[in-house]
């Protein structure tokens, strides 16, 4: 995972030195063009669909999806070079941010695909 937002740092650290709850029920990615800034809105892709991505259970510190993400029939012919999480589907809050392994060009009416295990989430 590139960044957790500042909002997601300071609920993890009151979480565990105050005993106050933390929870985040769903995870939502979107897809970028370039860096999505410290807001997640920043070079925005003309996708703008989010999918819902689903968690391995962590281990030794770190944590790495379940099933693929797939955009179908994507809107623009542009490159993807990053990715935000959210937690909503459209609106939300900002969780954090990671650049894509790999850049990848996509061309209007293509599938986008991030496989099972290629979006991971850590503490370090």
């Amino acid at each position: 995972m590139g960044s957790f937002s500042q909002a997601v740092r300071t609920s993890m650290l009151d979480a565990v030195g105050n005993a106050a709850a933390y929870s985040e029920a769903e995870v939502w990615a979107k897809l970028h063009i370039g860096d999505p800034g410290a807001a997640g809105t920043s070079n925005p892709a003309a996708e703008t669909t989010r999918k819902q991505a689903s968690f391995s259970a962590a281990s030794a510190g770190a944590m790495t999806t379940d099933a693929d993400l797939e955009w179908t029939n994507v809107s623009t012919s542009e490159t993807y070079t990053h990715v935000s999480l959210w937690d909503a589907s459209t609106g939300g809050n900002f969780l954090g941010s990671d650049d894509l392994s790999s850049s990848a060009g996509v061309t209007a009416g293509d599938t986008f695909r991030i496989p099972t295990g290629d979006l991971d989430m850590s503490l370090t």
